[in-house]
């Protein structure tokens, strides 16, 4: 079972733009294609407000304040349920999946995200959530570096934030009288 796999869907979450249906339309991957399909305009509202209150567990993992991060994370997995489920389409393709059918599609996929970031935190803890270090951005990601040093959500928030501080810093030292 690839927990980091439901992991990044809460970073996805956090980081969509739930603007319309359209926005969360675009969230799902080809692998969820169904959802896709199945999403209301009911399920934006739940959309919404699980975004901000993963983003607040992000916020809370880069403070420091395990406690606040675990106890949003149990109050969430309590509204968005676990049930694991056999899946697949033949004999050779049986995988786990931790939330079952039927339900719907916003309590489908939160719950994954959920239960992915949760385990995630028990695993690697709230130190490895992450909000990117450009101030233009403010996306989420989870920290796999191995010494834990990340800064920046991507490679080219990473290189548009150093030209930025390299083109003030020759700015700077041209306005400065020698």
């Amino acid at each position: 079972m690839n927990f980091d796999a439901y992991a990044r869907t809460a970073v996805e979450l956090v980081n969509a733009g739930l603007g319309d249906l359209d926005g969360l339309r675009s969230l799902f991957r080809e692998d969820l294609a169904w959802m896709r399909d199945e999403v209301a305009e009911k399920d934006l509202g739940s959309f919404r407000r699980a975004q901000r209150r993963l983003r607040d567990i992000f916020e809370y993992g880069t403070t420091g304040r395990d406690t606040e991060a675990v106890t949003e994370l149990n109050a969430l997995l309590e509204a968005y349920p676990v049930q694991p489920r056999i899946s697949g389409h033949d004999a050779s393709d049986w995988h786990m999946h931790v939330t079952s059918r039927g339900a719907s599609v916003s309590s489908e996929y939160l719950a994954g995200a959920v239960w992915g970031l949760s385990v995630w935190l028990c695993e690697y803890g709230s130190a490895r959530f992450g909000i990117c270090a450009d101030e233009r951005c403010g996306n989420v990601y989870l920290d796999t570096s191995s010494n834990n040093c990340r800064r920046f959500c991507s490679e080219r928030c990473a290189t548009r934030s150093h030209v930025a501080a390299h083109r003030a810093r020759k700015r700077a030292a041209t306005l400065t009288p020698a």
